[in-house]
């Protein structure tokens, strides 16, 4: 089975190119923001970035900026002494303490408060911070990747991101293409998450039929590797090829170009080769109006989760678990209000 980096970087010249910069630029200590849509492998990337550094043999630590509360990211990334605040009975290590000759990867570096950058400044410059509470600063050698779904520089402009950050930040930055502009991986890809998802769960899967192959060449993968990945993992775990297929996601290209949909993939049913079920065909109905009519109340709430979550009399976590099955948060509209927590 092909190692995934052998897959990342090959069959296309955009990635060819990709590869020879970080040939250059792995074996020095440059800062690199990784920029791309969600589900391109931006993780991907900072993780061959890292495994071709010297630092290859040292903690190569992820923090999803995105993820974490405002309030708690501070002391996940700094750490704190014991009696910082209620509850810190002992001191605690931060993340950048734990990559210490290592690497750092920041998921979704727009997403820190600017409360928090200051500090975060002081650390790219001088690899020195304190811990909250302390009063002495602690010193660490560690490589700073970040990565970002959205363009900084207009954070910078709407006041939400520091300028000087920014500038440390982007030292050198890499845009990962979409999974689109790079259909000549989609197959090694999918071969690559059907022999692991084999595995992993110990299934006899029968080979892709061309049917399926002909569908994710054809398809947009608007959720990019990450879709893809899903989509092979349902098969293997369900068996069932054509659910796979009516699965996927009918965003469409994010360049305004239409998309093929699922049933345009599929062969057309007939008495010899597919029988109708009414119950399957309802359920796929319910879906499509129910991922219409969340999409619409979010874009009309400007995409404030806690108040569209009102409006459609569901829970909040609710609302959170549909927004990532229908994969409305690779939609480039989506934002998390700061006042949100998970």
């Amino acid at each position: 089975m092909k190692d995934i980096f052998q897959i990342f970087f090959a069959s296309n010249a955009k990635m060819s190119k990709i590869r020879a910069t970080i040939d250059k630029v792995a074996k020095t200590d440059i800062t690199v923001l990784i920029k791309g849509e969600s589900g391109t492998g931006k993780e991907l990337l900072a993780q061959a970035i890292h495994l071709n550094s010297h630092r290859k043999d040292k903690p190569f630590i992820k923090v999803n900026c995105a993820t974490i509360p405002k309030g708690l990211l501070e002391s996940e990334l700094f750490g704190f002494e014991k009696g910082a605040f209620t509850g810190a009975h002992l001191e605690k290590p931060g993340k950048f303490e734990l990559a210490n000759d290592g690497t750092i990867l920041l998921n979704d570096i727009g997403e820190i408060d600017i409360s928090i950058q200051a500090k975060l400044l002081q650390v790219l410059q001088d690899g020195m911070f304190s811990r909250l509470g302390g009063n002495g600063d602690v010193m660490v050698n560690t490589r700073v990747i970040a990565t970002t779904k959205d363009h900084l520089e207009e954070t910078v402009m709407e006041g939400r991101f520091r300028e000087d950050l920014f500038f440390r930040v982007n030292v050198i930055n890499i845009t990962v293409p979409p999974l689109r502009d790079r259909k000549e991986q989609v197959l090694p890809f999918s071969q690559y998450y059907l022999n692991f998802y084999k595995k992993k769960y110990g299934r006899e899967t029968p080979p892709f039929s061309p049917v399926t192959i002909n569908a994710f060449k054809e398809y947009a993968w608007p959720g990019n590797i990450r879709e893809l990945e899903n989509m092979v993992k349902r098969i293997v775990l369900f068996g069932e090829e054509d659910m796979g297929l009516h699965s996927l996601s009918g965003q469409g290209l994010k360049d305004g170009r239409d998309s093929k949909s699922p049933d345009d993939l599929l062969p057309h049913a007939s008495t010899e080769n597919k029988s109708l079920n009414l119950k399957e065909v309802g359920k796929q109905a319910a879906e499509v109006a129910e991922k219409e009519i969340i999409q619409t109340t979010l874009q009309e709430t400007h995409w404030n989760r806690k108040q569209a979550a009102k409006l459609l009399r569901v829970s909040y976590k609710a609302l959170l678990y549909k927004i990532q099955k229908y994969h409305l948060d690779d939609i480039k509209g989506y934002r998390k209000a700061e006042e949100e927590t998970v």
